[in-house]
């Protein structure tokens, strides 16, 4: 296959990952519309473009853009800019990967949209953020053919772990979907928690650090807590707005299954009311500000 890869969306995890595919050895072309992500990663060393013309001559492109009309958009083109898209401009026999959440719905519409182009598609939606991708701890939930998948596995191995979802294209965002509903619901859980602590008068810090050696213990409590007691200027790993678009994607999926998720509303109401308080571009942690507003 040809190294160049493609990596169209540079934006707070989308830039790391394509600096680290970058690092591996590939020759990746970072793309993004907007000048300042393209100044960014020109900084770092990366070649840039405002349009996907490199697709051309990629044997893979990678997608991580914000949602589902971003990616439909990525795959047309946009006549009104002149910006071709993905579809027309990717070679036969070359693979599409999708890294985005947008649903597994929206991921296997553009499988079938790519396979009329003879184009192949992995959905492989990630977790860990952008602490992951720089720590190489990233988890890749993949799904796809089989022979597709291990054509681009050291493509994807130099972001992180391949989790094998299954060979159906939706079920690595179906896996996603379960990870932000639990994903969101402990992060809530840990800001109601930690601001329990505050209201009955404790030392919020050796609360967190009682709590996090014992049976009440969460990833998201031991990895966000630091950060909601650090306050609003704490680093941005992942900002409020993913979890309000994230949450609105699983309700999605959960009323097409007509299944009652009785806690999911709840957390995305808060971080909805984050994002309504000024917080969308903040970090995560920071839906903590909902329970006493600092």
């Amino acid at each position: 296959m040809s190294e160049h890869v493609t990596f169209l969306g540079l934006g707070a995890i989308g830039l790391p990952m394509a600096l680290r595919l970058h690092a591996a050895g590939l020759t990746v072309t970072g793309v993004d519309p907007f000048p300042d992500p393209r100044e960014r990663a020109a900084a770092a060393g990366l070649t840039t473009a405002a349009q996907p013309l490199a697709a051309a001559t990629a044997g893979t492109v990678i997608v991580m853009v914000a949602d589902g009309a971003q990616l439909e958009a990525a795959l047309t083109g946009d006549p009104s800019t002149d910006t071709p898209g993905l579809l027309a401009l990717m070679p036969k026999e070359s693979v599409l990967v999708i890294m985005s959440t947008v649903g597994p719905d929206a991921v296997r519409r553009a499988a079938e949209s790519a396979a009329a182009h003879g184009i192949a598609v992995l959905d492989v939606p990630v977790t860990g953020g952008i602490a992951g991708v720089k720590s190489g701890t990233l988890r890749l939930l993949a799904s796809g053919p089989p022979a597709v998948l291990e054509s681009r596995r050291s493509v994807l191995e130099a972001l992180g772990t391949l989790i094998d979802c299954g060979e159906r294209v939706g079920d690595g965002q179906a896996y996603k979907a379960v990870n932000q509903l639990l994903c969101a619901v402990h992060i809530v859980a840990a800001a109601e928690a930690l601001s329990l602590a505050d209201r009955l008068g404790l030392d919020e810090e050796s609360v967190l650090a009682a709590m996090t050696a014992g049976a009440g213990q969460s990833w998201m409590l031991g990895d966000r807590g630091p950060r909601m007691l650090e306050g609003l200027e704490a680093p941005v790993a992942s900002a409020v707005s993913i979890f309000v678009k994230d949450t609105d994607l699983v309700a999605e999926v959960a009323a097409d299954l007509d299944i009652d998720l009785a806690l999911l509303p709840v957390a995305g109401r808060k971080f909805a009311e984050a994002a309504d308080a000024g917080l969308a571009r903040r970090d995560d942690s920071q839906v903590i500000r909902t329970y006493d507003p600092k």
